[in-house]
């Protein structure tokens, strides 16, 4: 199983287990237009900031105009990097994001876009489970808008982001044999999940059902995405301090530890600079020390005794991401190895025994 996960990983050309260790170089970023939805604030900030920082051309995509607009005063003025943008942008509708990824276009030093992060996400109150009134004759409509942010948001940021990488001039395929520190031109799409899309979250159902699609989506384009020379990569961040932990969350919280947007910054910007590491996730958690698991992997301490310094950022699913995909390739195969010795006459059975067979509309016309 090993070998054979090996070889999907070549196939696909996604990278080993991240090394966490291996140093890389920040200033990688410089020169590469980074379009981010959901920028103006928490994560989002917090990446345009350092990556700004680092050189980087920025498009910030946020429904906050007002603070999308300061941010980016903010930053030319601190930094003296001209070369940042806000675009209102509410990612729930698709000719916003369509506009902002043109747009992103437009402003491009060099024409194309390096690298879009999906990061717009919010939570709230979901009464998904609270009705209110059971005397009532029927329960009130859900809101569903933490769903169309956090995944039909995604899914526009994604489709648009498959159109326009490919696009970016000067760009190759990216591959795990990139030399990260000689390249500029990439083809990046990180993704922004959660803890919440591996295991579930209390009281929050609409939020860790459109986490746990996010995580899905990632597994399924990473497959493919080497065909048109993507790299698709995912963070998957514990609760941390930003506008987005709801008070309610904060409570419960409370003396377990938060993880720090320090971290998930690392974690990100090690994903945009590096242009090696394609189809990855990493989870950002409290900071913990290292011990080393049975089979090898660095995994957080429980009793926070380890190896070496504490750290929050931890590679994700490293060899289940191989399983997963080796049993589903195997499974196809085995399917077309069936129909391939059933040959067309096999087909053509199946075919004819659907269409001869009744359909529910004559059954239950015939038995009424």
């Amino acid at each position: 199983m090993e070998a054979q996960g090996q070889t999907v990983q070549k196939t696909i050309r996604q990278s080993p287990p991240v090394d966490l260790t291996k140093p890389y170089d920040a200033a990688w970023v410089k020169g590469k237009h980074i379009v981010i939805t959901g920028g103006a604030s928490g994560f989002g900030a917090a990446f345009v900031q350092r990556w700004a920082s680092q050189g980087a051309s920025i498009v910030i995509g946020d429904i906050d105009a007002e603070a999308g607009e300061q941010l980016v005063q903010e930053l030319r003025k601190e930094l003296g990097n001209t070369n940042v943008w806000f675009v209102r942008c509410d990612v729930t509708k698709w000719q916003d994001q369509v506009q902002l990824f043109k747009e992103a276009v437009r402003l491009s030093p060099h024409g194309g876009i390096d690298c879009v992060v999906a990061n717009a996400g919010i939570a709230g109150k979901d009464i998904m489970q609270t009705p209110g009134d059971l005397s009532a004759d029927e329960p009130p409509p859900p809101n569903f808008k933490v769903v169309d942010v956090n995944l039909y948001g995604v899914l526009y940021t994604t489709h648009l982001a498959c159109y326009w990488l490919p696009r970016n001039p000067g760009s190759s395929p990216s591959s795990p044999q990139t030399d990260a520190a000689k390249t500029v031109r990439d083809r990046h799409l990180l993704l922004l999940g959660s803890v919440a899309s591996l295991a579930g979250i209390a009281v929050q159902p609409q939020y860790g059902a459109a986490k746990h699609a996010v995580l899905g989506l990632f597994r399924s384009i990473r497959i493919s995405s080497f065909m048109q020379g993507i790299r698709v990569n995912m963070l998957c961040p514990y609760f941390v301090a930003t506008p987005i932990l709801i008070r309610p969350a904060k409570i419960m919280l409370a003396g377990a530890g938060l993880g720090r947007v320090s971290d998930v910054v690392e974690a990100g910007t090690r994903f945009a600079a590096d242009a090696s590491i394609c189809g990855r996730a990493l989870v950002i958690g409290p900071p913990a020390k290292a011990v080393r698991a049975e089979d090898g992997q660095l995994v957080p301490s429980l009793t926070h005794e380890g190896d070496g310094e504490e750290t929050g950022i931890w590679e994700c699913y490293a060899d289940d991401f191989a399983a997963v995909d080796t049993w589903t390739r195997r499974w196809v195969g085995l399917l077309g190895y069936i129909e391939s010795a059933r040959g067309w006459v096999g087909w053509a059975k199946d075919v004819a025994a659907s269409y001869w067979a009744p359909t529910e509309h004559k059954q239950n016309k015939k038995t009424a």
